[in-house]
């Protein structure tokens, strides 16, 4: 599965949540016109949440997901069904 996120303003962008890992982040590649991509092997039939935190701080979450899910800390998860 290729991620393409393109933030204002960003330095690094990680993504969190794929395979159900919050503890270990995937680090997005920048390109030159400043958006960040990755390449991420992801079981099919299955859906993830994740979401994205850009620069180590801020969390975004994907704005063309399959799907929006709250979570635990009052703010809301990307999902991603393959």
């Amino acid at each position: 599965m290729k991620f393409t996120f393109k933030p204002e303003n960003a330095e690094t962008v990680e993504i969190f949540g794929l395979n159900s890992d919050w503890q270990n982040s995937i680090m997005m590649s920048k390109k030159k016109d400043g958006s960040f991509i990755c390449d991420v092997s992801l079981p099919k039939n299955t859906e993830h949440e994740f979401k994205y935190r850009v620069n180590e701080t801020e969390w975004i979450h994907e704005p063309e997901a399959d799907l929006l899910k709250p979570n635990g800390f009052g703010s809301i998860n990307s999902v991603i069904s393959l």
